[in-house]
């Protein structure tokens, strides 16, 4: 039963259904033409936050209907919906909700300066759950990234984190460092040496120290040569393919780069994001154990 609590134009999210069905947000996709102005976020929020849909028959349409309304918030730029939204990163711990820990961060990045402090002291708190701060550094990166005045203040509050690294989790540590890297904090290049060198790093997330170098511009990426034992990749039809190269062990033992060398800068992010998504999955399945 759709709930009857949720008035026009707020109702018409109760239909949208499964997002993987619909064009990619917020890329593609933009909620407010459906009629949501300012005096529709208390409305919102609730419905973001509600309970009762979220554990909606899971074949159902309303199921669906909070991811629609925190997308709606985002692009709103509701400032009040920030704390409230912050409460529910406590689901990627309690419910391995992968939804909430893939889009929320592109909601805060949306709603931007308002989202930073809060976010950040989230962040600093060891109480909170690992998939949860996880969450609330993609989020912080995600604001430095699309509001540049606020970027230094964003590395700020990963590099608080990483300082801790003797007491972190490996993973938090890594994902951390991957932040720094997508606001290219080259500043906190000594720092995450350390953390390296401590062996404090989770190496699956994005690979090792030279790895970590390569991203910040600090060294230039080895020539494929360098590497003998990786195999060719793979071709196609319409000719090679850019993929991740096969490894093989190498010969002499040196640690081989996990990262395909010089593809197209849009082609490096999205692998980067899908082998962090991988990681984090394996770690979490292996702490479940």
């Amino acid at each position: 039963m759709i709930p009857s609590i949720y008035q026009f134009p707020i109702s018409q999210l109760l239909t949208y259904g499964d997002p993987r069905k619909l064009p990619a947000w917020p890329e593609q996709l933009d909620y407010l033409p459906l009629g949501f102005g300012p005096e529709h976020v208390g409305d919102l929020i609730r419905m973001a936050t509600d309970e009762g849909l979220r554990w909606a028959d899971s074949e159902s349409l309303e199921v669906w209907a909070p991811i629609h309304a925190w997308r709606a918030l985002g692009q709103l730029r509701a400032e009040a919906a920030v704390e409230p939204l912050i409460g529910v990163l406590a689901q990627t711990d309690e419910y391995d909700d992968d939804w909430t820990m893939e889009e929320l961060p592109d909601v805060f990045g949306l709603i931007g300066l308002a989202a930073l402090s809060p976010l950040a002291a989230y962040l600093a708190d060891a109480d909170h759950g690992l998939w949860a701060r996880i969450t609330a550094a993609a989020s912080l990166a995600k604001i430095g990234i699309q509001h540049p005045q606020t970027r230094d203040a964003c590395v700020a509050a990963l590099v608080q984190t990483l300082e801790r690294f003797a007491e972190n989790d490996e993973g938090l540590n890594a994902d951390m460092i991957y932040n720094l890297t997508e606001l290219h904090a080259v500043e906190a290049v000594d720092l995450i040496q350390r953390a390296f060198d401590a062996g404090q790093v989770d190496e699956m997330v994005m690979g090792g120290w030279p790895e970590v170098q390569v991203e910040l511009g600090l060294i230039p990426a080895p020539p494929a040569s360098a590497f003998p034992w990786r195999l060719a990749p793979p071709e196609t039809p319409a000719g090679p393919r850019l993929t991740d190269a096969v490894l093989r062990p190498p010969p002499d033992g040196t640690r081989a780069l996990t990262r395909q060398l010089r593809k197209p800068e849009n082609e490096i992010k999205a692998k980067a994001k899908s082998k962090r998504k991988q990681a984090a999955k394996t770690r979490k399945r292996n702490r479940k154990k």
